[in-house]
């Protein structure tokens, strides 16, 4: 086979292109996920994939025409774990090519202490003479809506298991909790931590010099360059005649995620049949059989029956050793939930190992679609966790009433009512509620410590609704390992008994615009669009403002009203 890749290679390298350097601009973003339809595509057309981006960097860092990468932080608008995501890739490719990250400033008038942190993964960080560098810390806006549900003649009534699961008390409190407080300020600290600890390795700074320059406010370009924090000033001309005279001028530019390796790769790559690493994704709130179409407010979904086809082809295809089950979720629905947990069971008893990759948040229904997994990977930033449960409804007849709508219904059955709007619960359906709310927690619980090898008296203080991040999540056991994407490829090879470097990695379903048209001859069989009925009328207008506002119609939902900045 050496002999075969030699001569091919000796074939085609006249055909081969020149030196090339790569290039990253982050201020087009990076996408978690494949976009869903057609004009979601074409307005993220410049923004790569997590997987396009981070397997390009893998493949092009032992390419002899790759010079370099060029990464143009600017604005960067990534989450805290997509940073630690993109970064670990740029750490991997700077093992085997110099690498340079350059910014027009890090934070103007506000914290730049993520995109700071990413840039720290070059080999050099380049800053424009009249930029800054602003650590700032972390910030995490809480927001209670129940005030604002009330002048609307709103009025939220929800349940909760337990006294972190503060998604109920966004709805429904009137004063943020002490366990609110208590979480938050743990999750800040934690993200403080971390990023002190990544910038103190790679700028050969203590960690008590850089926590220093957190509370400094905008340190301007020059003095930024005195303290170590950046290699050289200059704007982005200047760094390209330096990239161009340091790596080789004959060179050209070429975005990394449009690196499609070597002709000799590519041959090679055709030629041999591979084991594949599949990668199934749960991308967005967790829904039960299939999402519908949204409105604008509405965000992404992830259909159990969707989620669970993808998990059935993989077990029935032979050339899948592994799965890596990608989320990105802040939960949603008990029973989807649980229902992708079971086609990840089965994925495991067939013989093939699952290591769920948690992306910016796999939290409450997030988390237990990956706690069965064989492994759980983590970056430090995720926000996992939020083991627990929440229910209830808001009573709006009081919007109908100030709206001047006449609103009746009839019903038969003492109980069909439970959940409509038109009026509060009766004191049978709190203790309904109640007990329910207590048998889903107590099935969480009890499946995730058995997942996770615990024994409950130590999984359920970690439970309680409380969400933590990966880092600290790891430190408690309920993941196993930190990283991103690549981790949870090497892992799933490693568990599989097969060659990193002689895998295929590939998204389930790789269909092709015909395949997506062409309608699915049975359940185990890909094809055919994802169909729906979209909301309509005043009802269907509350549900898609609820949506906007967090308010889920699903149980086991992190909190909304956690942002951070």
């Amino acid at each position: 086979m050496r002999a075969v890749t030699d001569l091919i290679g000796t074939l085609f390298a006249k055909a081969s292109p020149g030196r090339v350097v790569l290039e990253i601009d982050l201020d087009r973003g990076v996408l978690r996920a494949t976009p869903e339809n057609p004009l979601e595509a074409f307005r993220a057309i410049n923004a790569p994939t997590l997987t396009s981006l981070t397997e390009a960097l893998r493949e092009a860092a032992t390419d002899d025409r790759v010079t370099g990468l060029v990464i143009h932080v600017g604005t960067c608008p990534l989450s805290a774990a997509m940073v630690d995501e993109v970064g670990a890739a740029i750490r991997a490719f700077g093992l085997h090519k110099p690498t340079l990250a350059y910014a027009e400033t890090f934070g103007e008038l506000t914290s730049g202490m993520f995109p700071y942190r990413l840039a720290t993964a070059a080999g050099s960080i380049w800053l424009q003479p009249s930029g800054a560098v602003t650590l700032g810390g972390v910030h995490i806006d809480m927001m209670l809506l129940r005030g604002g549900f009330e002048k609307l003649g709103m009025e939220p009534q929800f349940g909760q298991r337990k006294e972190y699961k503060t998604a109920a008390e966004t709805y429904a409190a009137e004063a943020i909790s002490d366990a609110n407080r208590e979480m938050s300020g743990r999750l800040a600290e934690s993200l403080v931590e971390e990023t002190l600890a990544t910038i103190s390795e790679r700028r050969g700074l203590s960690v008590d010099a850089v926590r220093a320059l957190l509370d400094r406010g905008p340190i301007g370009a020059t003095e930024a360059l005195a303290l170590g924090l950046v290699d050289s000033l200059g704007y982005r001309d200047d760094v390209y005649e330096h990239v161009r005279g340091s790596w080789g001028s004959d060179a050209t530019l070429q975005y990394a995620a449009r690196y499609t390796g070597s002709v000799t790769s590519k041959v090679m790559a055709r030629l041999a049949k591979r084991p594949t690493i599949a990668v199934v994704s749960v991308h967005g709130g967790i829904v039960t059989g299939r999402p519908g179409p949204r409105s604008p407010l509405g965000g992404a979904q992830a259909g159990s029956e969707v989620v669970c086809e993808h998990l059935r082809q993989a077990r029935l295809d032979d050339d899948v050793k592994a799965v890596v089950l990608a989320v990105d979720s802040p939960g949603g629905s008990y029973i989807a939930s649980d229902t992708i947990r079971a086609g990840v069971l089965a994925l495991k008893k067939a013989g093939k190992p699952v290591v769920a990759s948690m992306g910016d948040v796999a939290a409450s229904g997030g988390y237990f679609v990956a706690m069965a997994a064989t492994e759980i990977v983590a970056n430090p930033s995720t926000l996992t966790g939020s083991i627990g449960v929440l229910a209830g409804k808001i009573v709006n007849q009081g919007l109908y009433d100030k709206l001047g709508l006449v609103r009746e219904d009839v019903q038969t059955g003492r109980l069909a009512d439970m959940f409509t709007g038109n009026r509060q619960f009766t004191e049978e359906q709190w203790a309904i509620l109640n007990a329910w709310l207590d048998d889903v927690y107590a099935d969480f619980t009890g499946k995730a410590a058995a997942d996770r090898g615990m024994a409950l008296d130590v999984l359920e203080p970690l439970a309680r609704g409380r969400v933590w991040t990966g880092a600290d999540a790891k430190e408690r056991r309920l993941v196993d390992h930190l990283g991103g994407r690549e981790v949870a490829v090497e892992r799933a090879a490693a568990l599989a008994g097969v060659d990193r470097d002689a895998v295929a990695v590939k998204p389930v379903p790789l269909l092709g615009l015909l395949e997506r048209l062409r309608p699915a001859q049975s359940s185990e069989q890909l094809g055919g669009l994802s169909a729906g009925t979209p909301s309509l009328g005043v009802a269907g207008l509350l549900a898609d403002i609820s949506s906007a506002l967090g308010v889920e119609s699903g149980v086991l939902t992190m909190p909304y009203r956690l942002r951070i900045s």
